[in-house]
């Protein structure tokens, strides 16, 4: 069964509802960084994947990781843009889904990425374009353990959720004004760095891991109706002490 040990009934209304969340973005103001790190979380618990990643094109035209759902997703990620080679690099550049149901194969293709990977337990991997029109702005990647292709409805499911999550972050008004948009993408961009400092600030004083002080922090947003960046901001400037968020 997809996603886990869910019921299809479970299944489908948590889809149900990552839809609707990604949806709000078009008639709401939203926290572009939260959004998106909520639509890796859902490719995690509604699809058959260990983990996942998404990268968004800056500003140069370079590929940056913006969102993941564990830290090992994350070196992964680094390492394909610091070798140049892997999946997401490939579907940014073709603007098409790359599909790979046995990584230990694709040594030659990706002589760097794809053994790292297979040392790191990852089988296979799935990147699907963030694309809307002709513009390719990121690329979504699901990692497995398993070796083999996810199914057709999976495969649906996760282009939908790329594609909803795409047009919310290039917002139809400045589509149909021929804008070339590129604010909400630099700004959450910059919001992972002040993001990542905060992290380090959290995890250096409370003895976490990275993942714990971030998930202090998203919490501590989210009940607070605050955005992350803003947050992690006044940490970083001190407007904030660690022991504030544990409150």
């Amino acid at each position: 069964m997809s996603g886990g040990a869910l019921s299809r009934t479970e299944r489908e209304s948590r889809l149900l509802r990552a839809f609707v969340e990604l949806a709000d973005t078009l008639v709401d103001d939203y926290d572009v960084v939260d959004l998106l790190h909520r639509l890796v979380d859902h490719c995690v618990q509604l699809l058959d994947a260990t983990a996942a990643g998404l990268m968004l094109s800056d500003q140069h035209g370079g590929l940056r990781v913006v969102a993941y759902s564990s830290a090992q997703t994350r070196m992964l990620e680094l390492f394909q843009l610091q070798a140049s080679e892997g999946p997401c690099l490939d579907c940014v550049s073709t603007g098409e889904p790359v599909l790979v149901g046995d990584l230990s194969a694709q040594t030659r293709r990706w002589p760097r990425f794809a053994p790292l990977a297979v040392k790191e337990g990852f089988a296979s991997v799935h990147a699907v374009p963030m694309r809307l029109r002709r513009e390719t702005i990121g690329t979504l990647n699901l990692f497995r353990r398993e070796t083999g292709l996810l199914s057709d409805e999976d495969l649906l499911v996760v282009r939908a959720l790329a594609d909803t999550a795409t047009i919310g972050i290039l917002q139809e008004r400045a589509i149909r004004r021929g804008e070339v948009v590129t604010e909400q993408l630099q700004t959450a961009l910059n919001s992972r760095v002040v993001i990542e400092q905060a992290k380090g600030v959290l995890a250096f004083a409370g003895n976490l891991e990275m993942e714990q002080a971030f998930h202090a922090l998203r919490s501590y947003a989210r009940k607070r109706g605050r955005r992350l960046a803003e947050v992690a901001r006044e940490l970083v400037d001190g407007e904030l002490r660690p022991e504030d968020l544990s409150d």
